[in-house]
C-alpha cells in the first residue's frame, strides 16, 4: 500500500502501457478497501485495479468516506461538507493515480458500492474530465454533492451501469431507480439493471459489470 491522498491496494498487470485500463474501487461505509478488492481475481487481467480506503476511522477495520448521522425516531442523514471533502478528495486521489500510472480519463473506470457509488456519482458529475465510466451499484444520486448549474459540464463522454437490490433494505431501491431518469435529463449514457437482493451484489450482477467492463476496455 502507497501514501497518495488516500490509502490504497492495487492489482497491476505484468505489462502497463499508455492502453492500460484502470478500475478504481470505493467502498460502502463501515468497509474497507479489501472488500471490493475480492472481484479483482476475477476482472479482466489487463485492468490495474486501485482499491482505496475511506479516510474516517471508525474502528475494528472499519472506515467511511463521511458521517452518517442516525437520530432518536430512527432517521438518518449525511454530513454534506464532509461528503463534499470526501469528493475532492477522491477526485485529487485519481488524478494522482492516473499520473502515477500514465492513465487517461478515457481509460479509467471508478466502480463504487453504497457511499461509494453515492461519491462515484459526485465525482463524476462535478469532475466528468477525470472519470469517464462508473459503475454504481446499490447507491444513489444526492443532489446536494452536484454542481448547481449541471448545464456548465460537459458530461457526452459519461457511461453509467446502474444497479441495485430489489430488497435493499438499507438504501430503497425507489431511491436508485431515480437516478436513470435524472442522467436521460442530461443526456448521459446509462443502463438500469435491478437484482432480487438485499444491499449486495449478486452473483448475476457481478457478471454483468465485469461484461460492461469488458465491453468498453
Amino acid at each position: 500500500m502507497k501514501k497518495l491522498s488516500l490509502d490504497y491496494i492495487s492489482r497491476e498487470p505484468n505489462q502497463i502501457t499508455e492502453n492500460t485500463p484502470l478500475l478504481i474501487l470505493l467502498h460502502g461505509y463501515g468497509s474497507n478497501e479489501e472488500d471490493l478488492f475480492s472481484f479483482a481475481t476475477e476482472l479482466p487481467e489487463e485492468l490495474i485495479i486501485i482499491s482505496a480506503r475511506a479516510p474516517q476511522n471508525l474502528g475494528f477495520g472499519s472506515y467511511s468516506w463521511y458521517t452518517i448521522n442516525f437520530t432518536a425516531d430512527a432517521g438518518k442523514f449525511s454530513d454534506i461538507p464532509e461528503a463534499i471533502s470526501a469528493r475532492d478528495l477522491i477526485s485529487s486521489f485519481i488524478d494522482e493515480i492516473q499520473n502515477e500510472y500514465k492513465i487517461t480519463p478515457e481509460k479509467t473506470f471508478l466502480l463504487g458500492f453504497s457511499q461509494g457509488t453515492i461519491l462515484s456519482y459526485a465525482v463524476a458529475l462535478n469532475y466528468p474530465e477525470k472519470v469517464q465510466k462508473i459503475i454504481a451499484l446499490s447507491g444513489y444520486v444526492n443532489p446536494e454533492l452536484l454542481p448547481s448549474d449541471l448545464t456548465l459540464k460537459d458530461y457526452s463522454k459519461l457511461d453509467f451501469f446502474i444497479s441495485h437490490g430489489t430488497v435493499d433494505q438499507v438504501i430503497p431501491v425507489e431511491w436508485a431507480n431515480k437516478s436513470p431518469q435524472f442522467l436521460n435529463q442530461l443526456k448521459i449514457k446509462n443502463s438500469y439493471q435491478e437484482y432480487p437482493v438485499g444491499h449486495g451484489v449478486a452473483p448475476q450482477n457481478f457478471f454483468d459489470f465485469k461484461k460492461w467492463i469488458e465491453e468498453r476496455i
